[in-house]
């Protein structure tokens, strides 16, 4: 059954509840489950390349030996934990659950008898204990204690230790945990971790209130809270907001240089803002505080309208500055990883960290329970179809950490991350951030509100539910979105009182219909389908009814806003709600991606994919080369030579043929060029 807050409008379902039948949401968890988290455990689980999982049998005394890796990589085992509950919630599959039992086995024994659950002090503090006791077998160091318990890196001591980040993907994945299998093996484990903040936190101080970083254990606080009933998390996750305000010397990189209330624009760490957001939009949904709203929207609209990728992505900038602020908060900080000014959005050095991008979506994921509204929906589509999976290659064994827009052989600058996907990052927290979304992503499907169902996702799957009235609920949907606009909801099992089934018709679904057992279907406003919104049908529903809704799936070119300078004059591609992109692997040999225009009347004729883009559909049109001198096309070896600038000249266009491929799928045939947006040759 769906879990409800008191000042949400939407409840989420648990996992388990949507299981996908079929097609492209189907193909991505049959993926996660037989190839992701395997390779993924492979990586983790191997001591010369992750040592996360070593660091948890070395804290646990399991073996001997020093900690390795980012403090952050406990948070790396839990997400990767979290996506085996979600698959396991619906396989059944008694080898997950082995294996689950197997890690929650070792992470419990690594927690500190007062609950912390931290392994770089853990191990720290075990290896000064053997030193003292003479290099003998090492003894577990009573929290505080004695010199040889005091830990050689001290607990809370840095908030770049990612302490409570860590925890609140351990109360998150706990959580998650506990609702596919029943066990509390590690719900024990996260309500020991949350009850050692909350003592921790007791007597707040402004050295304490700085840990509050990248902050994943208010939602994880708000999660335990949901599922154990216990309002002391909820209290405790609220208390943190107001813990942020006795900082005196904060940062916008850290969103505390000013108290959250007063915040009505995004700055800083993208990671660290949308995690933010989101965790606050969480304890709104709990507590009602009107105080977090006004900040909450106006930082939505701030992102939304001027520092958002056509993709979803957020957090332009590797290195930049703050935003330069007002008349009470004038300050230029330097920044990292982070959102820029407004309409700051840059494609070949595009930085789009895709736990950020991720991070995006679970924000707008929690606005859209508050308030029902389905733009929020609309942003999280946009994240899943695109600047999440491209964060994963098609095989489910190579990741991006930043998401560029364009990708030339000759670059201007040097990028920090590879600029194709690896099968190893040093810096792992983003996927496993993928394989979590990916196989929850059921959860969001659907929503349940007080007069019945909202149809969220589309994809083929059987949803079985409760309504609000604990009434039971069983759906069938059939459709090859996004390929294919056709979508049919069958009612298998219904209550005998009348409810609402409300379908999301996407932004840019014009001309969208619905009809119910073959007649046209009528809303409760009388009103048509209509883009960003909801389209209610309320009625006695029977097993056996069943509605059409028909998406118009058309190739569209779309205009940046004119102050992306960097996207001025240039167009960018879409079918339904994925981004396309083009690639060198589609271009005639030596012609390079710096070449290519669009046209502004293109015809585009769709096509079925091949090789790796099987099954996908590829648009094709006839597009434009602009024939560059030597020295200056992209696919050359050095643009050393070729002037700053130079006279127009008598420009040779060429007849090109253009084929574009989804955002997503692209560097999954060698390395290459790639290009969203491209300029417009106006006809």
């Amino acid at each position: 059954m769906a879990k409800f807050s008191p000042f949400a409008a939407v409840g989420e379902l648990p996992a388990g509840e949507v299981r996908w039948t079929r097609g492209f949401w189907a193909g991505r968890v049959e993926c996660c489950r037989s190839s992701m988290i395997p390779a993924m455990w492979d990586i983790l689980s191997n001591d010369g390349l992750s040592h996360a999982f070593a660091n948890f049998r070395i804290a646990a005394g399991l073996e001997d030996g020093e900690h390795s890796g980012p403090p952050f990589f406990d948070g790396d085992l839990y997400k990767w934990l979290e996506s085996v509950a979600s698959v396991y919630a619906v396989t059944k599959d008694p080898g997950l659950d082995a294996r689950m039992d197997q890690v929650i086995a070792v992470i419990a024994a690594a927690q500190r008898a007062d609950g912390y659950l931290h392994t770089p002090v853990i191990i720290a503090e075990r290896n000064k204990a053997k030193a003292a006791a003479g290099g003998g077998a090492s003894a577990r160091p009573a929290y505080a204690g004695s010199d040889a318990a005091a830990p050689a890196v001290a607990a809370m001591a840095d908030r770049l230790h990612f302490e409570v980040y860590n925890f609140g993907h351990l109360m998150t994945t706990a959580c998650r945990h506990f609702e596919a299998t029943g066990k509390r093996s590690l719900l024990d484990v996260a309500v020991r971790a949350a009850d050692y903040l909350i003592a921790r936190f007791a007597t707040p101080d402004p050295n304490t209130a700085k840990n509050n970083i990248c902050p994943a254990h208010y939602m994880g606080l708000i999660e335990l809270y949901r599922i154990t009933g216990e309002g002391r998390f909820r209290d405790f996750a609220a208390a943190l907001i107001d813990n942020r305000n006795l900082i005196k010397d904060g940062t916008d990189d850290n969103q505390d240089r000013i108290p959250f209330r007063d915040q009505r624009r995004a700055v800083g760490h993208a990671v660290r803002a949308n995690y933010l957001y989101a965790g606050i939009a969480d304890v709104y949904a709990e507590t009602g505080d009107d105080s977090l709203l006004p900040p909450l929207l106006s930082i939505w609209e701030n992102v939304a309208h001027t520092k958002t990728y056509i993709t979803g992505a957020t957090g332009a900038l590797y290195d930049g500055v703050s935003p330069d602020g007002d008349e009470d908060h004038w300050s230029i900080q330097r920044v990292h990883q982070a959102y820029g000014r407004e309409y700051q959005l840059p494609n070949t050095t595009a930085y789009n960290e895709t736990c950020a991008n991720i991070g995006n979506a679970l924000w707008n994921w929690r606005m859209f329970r508050i308030t029902g509204d389905a733009k929020y929906m609309d942003v999280v589509e946009t994240v899943l179809y695109n600047s999440m999976l491209s964060g994963i290659s098609l095989d489910g064994r190579k990741y991006f950490y930043q998401n560029t827009l364009r990708e030339e052989r000759v670059m201007p600058v040097r990028l920090r991350w590879p600029r194709h996907r690896s099968t190893y990052l040093t810096s792992f927290c983003c996927p496993p951030n993928v394989l979590r979304t990916i196989a929850g992503a059921g959860t969001m499907a659907y929503g349940v509100g007080a007069r019945g169902v909202l149809v969220n996702l589309y994809g083929a799957n059987r949803l079985e539910t409760r309504l609000a009235d604990g009434s039971r609920l069983v759906l069938e949907q059939e459709t090859d979105y996004p390929w294919n606009g056709e979508v049919l909801i069958r009612v298998a099992e219904a209550p005998a009182a009348e409810f609402s089934l409300s379908l999301r018709i996407p932004a840019w679904a014009r001309g969208a219909s619905v009809s119910v057992n073959g007649g046209a279907a009528a809303a409760v406003d009388g009103s048509k389908p209509a883009p960003g919104s909801y389209f209610e049908i309320r009625r006695a529903w029977r097993p056996g009814d069943v509605v059409a809704l028909t998406l118009p799936l058309r190739p569209r070119i779309l205009l940046a806003h004119l102050l992306v300078e960097e996207s001025r004059n240039q167009a960018a591609v879409m079918r339904g709600p994925l981004v396309y992109c083009l690639e060198s692997a589609d271009l005639p040999a030596g012609v390079g991606i710096g070449e290519i225009l669009l046209p502004s009347d293109a015809r585009f004729a769709e096509e079925e994919g091949g090789g790796p883009l099987a099954g996908m559909t590829v648009l094709a049109c006839d597009g434009a080369r602009l024939s560059a001198d030597e020295g200056t096309s992209s696919s050359g070896a050095s643009p050393a030579s070729a002037p700053l600038y130079r006279e127009l000249g008598d420009a040779a266009i060429e007849r090109t043929p253009l084929r574009f491929v989804p955002y997503f799928a692209w560097d999954n045939r060698g390395d290459g060029e790639m290009a969203v947006w491209l300029p417009l040759k106006w006809a």
